[in-house]
């Protein structure tokens, strides 16, 4: 059984191999590596039983890939078996790992993730992003990149690229960030500020969030709604085990709904959006609490302690939520809604009315709604993972730049 499909690495959205001799190899190397991957430690013949192709063909491909170090053979399998046992295989600890980086309102962090999915390495910063130049902060993630990198490589780890999770819109280039409201960015490049030693992708940090959820969650379906914030809120929508992306790529940013269009004036220019009622700032000032450096925290805590100023406002915020989201799941039909990101910590308090609100609005059958386990690490996850997934899709591709 061949690995399920996903979505394709951002910097290069949907490009099939050509159905040339060249073109079939590769997209059999990717096979290899995605069936062992997902299953292993494989051996050759179970390898070519999960496949379908001959354990020739299969071993051929496999040395190619131990060659380029990309797969490992870890000795003889588990005795017990009928017949002469075959070597484990499985991906390499010691070859390409994918760097991913995450820009937040109030925090930096980078992480390393071998080709297994374990994370390798990892490095982070506090402290408020909103109002700072995209050079002073980038110089800083540029700090954690190299260490993170350094700590890698001591492991015997080589970069295959770097994806980073912006709070913000970016263009089909996959490097330029259109709008970020809450750091104050408006048409910044970073492919110009970044390390250029390996390849690079900028994405919205909803959609990283969402496809850490497809490709780590447990029981994930493959339409859903991912919904994620911290100071704003974003969305994503996954269909048939893709992003939605529209038309420039901007879509999901449902921190920008209108909930009450005569409301507040939002960051974005609109008035009475979705963050002013649910993003965290705004749940912290109609509870009439001071912003703190750890907000969820500090929610969470008084609303567990019975504070009913904090639940009151979160439950606004889940019935505000519960508005937004009516709109999205009326014109989707996804098969559920996913709490995430710093939203996942809350949600004892703000899903009864979230869901509530839901259920009076749909159209149709209530969607279900569940948390995310991935919690606030999934942006960064995300990013990590479609650097290590695109080597999955092509390692000759990778093999070729080692």
């Amino acid at each position: 059984m061949t690995a399920p499909p996903h979505e394709a690495h951002p910097a290069g959205p949907g490009r099939s191999l050509p159905d040339t001799q060249q073109g079939m190899r590769r997209r059999n190397l990717a096979r290899v590596m995605h069936a062992v991957s997902a299953e292993g430690p494989l051996s050759r013949a179970a390898v070519a039983s999960r496949i379908g192709l001959t354990r020739a063909a299969v071993s051929t491909l496999v040395d190619e890939l131990i060659r380029s170090g990309l797969l490992e053979e870890l000795g003889p399998q588990r005795p017990g078996r009928v017949g002469r046992p075959g070597s484990a295989l499985a991906v390499s600890g010691r070859g390409p790992a994918g760097i991913g980086a995450e820009i937040g309102v109030d925090h930096l962090a980078v992480c390393a993730v071998d080709l297994s999915g374990r994370t390798r390495s990892r490095a982070e910063r506090h402290g408020l992003n909103r109002g700072r130049s995209p050079r002073t902060v980038i110089e800083e993630l540029n700090e954690l990149i190299r260490l993170v990198v350094a700590g890698a490589e001591g492991e015997g780890l080589r970069p295959a690229g770097l994806a980073v999770a912006v709070p913000g819109l970016v263009a089909r280039d996959a490097r330029t960030v259109v709008r970020a409201p809450n750091l104050d960015w408006r048409d910044t490049d970073l492919g110009g500020l970044l390390p250029s030693g390996f390849p690079l992708t900028v994405d919205n940090e909803a959609n990283f969030g969402a496809l850490a959820e497809l490709w780590l969650g447990e029981g994930t379906p493959r339409d859903f709604l991912h919904v994620s914030a911290e100071i704003g809120i974003g969305a994503a929508v996954v269909v048939d085990g893709g992003l939605l992306r529209g038309t420039r790529g901007f879509a999901g940013e449902l921190g920008h709904v209108p909930v009450r269009p005569d409301g507040p004036e939002c960051a974005c220019g609109g008035r009475g959006c979705l963050e002013q009622y649910a993003g965290e700032e705004a749940v912290l000032r109609a509870a009439g609490l001071e912003p703190d450096e750890d907000r969820v925290g500090l929610l969470a805590g008084r609303a567990a302690a019975g504070d009913e100023d904090v639940r009151r406002a979160l439950r606004d915020a889940g019935t505000a939520l519960g508005v937004a989201l009516t709109g999205a799941v009326n014109l989707l039909d996804p098969e559920s809604v996913v709490l995430g990101g710093e939203l996942s910590a809350l949600a004892p308090w703000l899903l009864p009315s979230l869901r509530d609100e839901l259920a009076r609005r749909t159209a149709g059958p209530a969607c279900p709604v569940s948390v995310s386990r991935l919690g606030p690490q999934g942006p960064l996850l995300g990013a990590a993972h479609s650097v290590v997934r695109a080597v999955l899709d092509d390692p000759a591709a990778v093999a070729g730049r080692a």
